[in-house]
């Protein structure tokens, strides 16, 4: 799909009630605001005597903390009992037991606010785009068998899923067995494909066909894609305080030369900064291939294969996407599992590596947010000890103004994969839908943010700022991105500039071309002065119009009060070329220039509400080759204020579009305000076909405000 022009214009409307985030100067009264910057480091202690057994009973008072050589002051500490030799739970015969199916969660967040006192958290990571179908099958029997038997009290276990497009928590951690093999036996075998990795060297096939783009240029993103998401199940963890294992269930996974090392770094940054450590399982097994491939790709055509080239190629990549689980591995703290048919007995080797621990927290004394490494030193007092294991640094947090480039698109990315929207700043939205022909409908999308949340870039004298446009439309059956956009404003600051912003929003408008079917849209916007976000998201339904046979059918509703000269808009970012494409399809802009939704549904007495709306009198059935004749549509609007009529306007008669095979009729009406009282409404649309006899009824609640000071 094909996102349409983009206007963004300064509104000569009130602002939106809400304000988030702003510091207000003293006031009159004389108060002030506080803002305290505060950052709570945690670090997981392991400390063990000669003989190797856990020393317990120590004290904060025991430990001292330095970080880049200053002291810090512990805030938190707890000792987290964690047994190696507990008795599995009592095992679940699979023959015997009726498991009940649950509902999976399939959401990108962790429930906040949960505590894991002497609990050992294992999250179960299956890479379904890294895995061939045999290899899926292994991975899922492997955790099943390892919850059926090996599972203890003191173990909680959840499960996540990445498949191409997100990373998914289909289980939070829990001890219901129920409802992690539940979960297992729901999965499909052999989703997430179709991101296999291409092979372009020695040992592949020779498929006879004329040369064409390297499949290995394609693998780099593939790799960066894999280990960005595990970037993102990293951060997921890092909500929680506790020790997080998490198993890494891949079928290998090759680094492009030096092309990832930037995501492998971000990766394992992320990991050691929420505490998490991968244990990589290679789901393949135990290998034997042949020397020249198997019958999963035809023979090499090249003289690789009789030199020996081809053999040890296939040999070294093979090696290469274990070394990379390897890395990740032992910069994070955890284990790789290879060459063995039991992938069972790694998912046991890692619940046995996590023993008892203390918990250890203090709020670091140097707020500096530069993102730079800091040294961590733990030392024990007076207890004698043979080891004392811990994390020795972490990197700090970083100002949005310290960001380059590709961290900023980093932060919209993940804003994009979280679940939970972030509020920063206040984002309100409107979808519109216009039939545009017998399969696709126009949706013009109407955003508005208050332009004092804006104004708050002024007071880092800057001269302008840019807002940053993120949009995602998916469908809800598939799952599939449709369509999305990727856009910024650049906004002009000045003293009279802020002094406008204060009092009314900007609206930023754009459009995209869908068929029918049932949608979520996430959209985000940024301001790159302050790094502050703002998400709205909701699912909309097109329906199909062409279905219609009882009502009279007709497009969205829009109500409003104000049109504006799209040529003279403050901000704007769209090329005459382009806004007059855009205003070729789109309903709300006429020769008196573009109207603006009422996305809050408030109006003042001051200004006409205006009611815009398309009806379609044609038949799914006609003909195209001729063009049917359509008779005029009667519409009026009627205002009710606690079920009685206050207002009803007269009828008016609107004629179809000429030449239209949709037999499309616009209907616009204005409707005067002024010696109305305030408060709330219920406006009512009707609309009346005179041949056909279909009726159209619409109905929304409104408010109705006093005028402008």
């Amino acid at each position: 799909m094909k996102a349409l022009g983009i206007i963004a214009t300064l509104l000569a409307l009130p602002a939106l009630a809400q304000t988030i985030g702003t510091n207000q100067p003293q006031g009159k009264d004389g108060t002030f605001t506080l803002s305290v910057k505060s950052q709570l480091v945690t670090e997981a202690v392991v400390i063990k005597d000669k003989s190797g057994k856990f020393i317990p009973d120590l004290k904060a008072s025991d430990f001292t903390i330095t970080e880049d050589g200053a002291p810090q002051k512990i805030r938190v500490f707890e000792h987290e009992s964690l047994p190696t030799d507990a008795v599995p739970l009592p095992k679940q015969d699979p023959d015997e037991e009726e498991v009940k199916i649950y509902k999976k969660l399939a959401r990108t967040s962790y429930a906040q606010g949960a505590h894991y006192k002497d609990k050992r958290l294992i999250a179960m990571y299956f890479d379904m785009t890294a895995m061939k179908p045999d290899d899926q099958i292994r991975a899922l029997k492997s955790a099943e068998k390892f919850i059926r038997t090996q599972m203890t009290p003191a173990d909680l276990v959840s499960i996540l899923r990445y498949q191409g497009g997100s990373v998914d928590v289909l289980q939070d951690f829990t001890d219901d067995r129920n409802k992690m093999l539940s979960i297992l036996e729901t999965m499909i075998v052999g989703e997430g494909q179709g991101n296999d990795e291409g092979i372009s060297d020695a040992s592949s096939s020779d498929t006879g066909a004329a040369f064409g783009q390297d499949s290995g240029e394609f693998n780099i993103f593939n790799t960066d894609r894999q280990l960005s998401a595990l970037q993102t199940a990293a951060a997921m963890l890092g909500t929680m305080n506790e020790k997080k294992t998490l198993l890494y269930f891949a079928s290998g996974l090759r680094l492009n030369g030096n092309d990832n090392q930037a995501q492998l770094h971000a990766t394992v940054e992320a990991a050691v900064k929420s505490g998490v450590s991968f244990w990589p399982i290679d789901a393949r097994g135990l290998v034997a291939d042949a020397p020249l491939g198997d019958a999963s790709q035809g023979s090499p055509g090249n003289q690789g294969m009789y030199s020996g080239t081809a053999a040890q190629v296939s040999n070294d990549r093979f090696q290469q996407s274990q070394d990379t689980l390897y890395a990740l591995a032992a910069d994070t703290g955890g284990r790789a599992f290879f060459d063995n048919n039991d992938l069972d007995a790694g998912i046991v080797r890692a619940q046995n590596a996590v023993s008892d621990y203390y918990l250890i927290g203090y709020y670091t004394s140097n707020t500096a947010q530069n993102g730079a490494f800091r040294q961590i030193k733990i030392t024990v007092g007076e207890t004698l000890h043979e080891s004392l294991d811990y994390r020795k640094g972490y990197y700090a947090n970083k100002e949005f103004g310290k960001f380059n480039g590709i961290e900023k698109e980093r932060q919209l990315e993940d804003a994009l994969r979280l679940g939970d929207p972030i509020t920063e700043l206040t984002v309100a939205m409107e979808l519109n839908y216009f039939q545009l022909n017998r399969a696709e409908y126009f949706v013009p999308i109407t955003v508005k943010i208050p332009g004092r949340e804006l104004a708050l870039a002024k007071k880092f004298s800057a001269e302008h700022t840019v807002i940053d446009f993120v949009c995602e439309v998916k469908d809800e059956i598939s799952g599939n991105t449709v369509t999305n956009l990727r856009d910024n404003v650049d906004v002009k600051l000045s003293d009279a500039t802020v002094a406008e912003l204060t009092k009314r929003p900007i609206e930023y408008s754009t459009g995209f071309t869908l068929l029918p079917g049932r949608y979520s849209i996430k959209f985000l916007a940024r301001d790159d002065e302050t790094g502050r976000i703002g998400t709205y998201q909701t699912t909309f339904t097109i329906p199909n119009l062409n279905n219609e046979t009882k009502k009279l059918p007709i497009s969205s509703v829009v109500l409003s009060n104000q049109r504006v000269d799209t040529k003279s808009a403050l901000f704007n970012t769209v090329k005459s070329k382009d806004r007059m494409k855009n205003d070729a399809v789109d309903p709300l802009v006429n020769s008196e220039g573009k109207l603006i939704p009422s996305v809050t549904r408030v109006f003042r007495k001051n200004r006409e509400m205006e009611v815009l709306l398309q009806v379609y009198q044609g038949d799914s059935a006609a003909s195209t080759t001729t063009l049917p004749s359509y008779g005029p549509i009667v519409a009026y609007v009627t205002l009710f204020r606690e079920d009685k009529k206050t207002i009803e306007t007269q009828a008016i008669e609107a004629e179809p579009i000429a030449e239209d095979h949709l037999g499309t009729t616009p209907i616009h009406i204005k409707i005067p305000l002024s010696g109305m009282e305030s408060g709330e409404y219920e406006v009512q649309v009707t609309a009346l076909d005179l041949i056909t006899h279909r009726v159209a009824v619409w109905r929304s609640q409104i408010m109705i405000a006093a005028d402008w000071e």
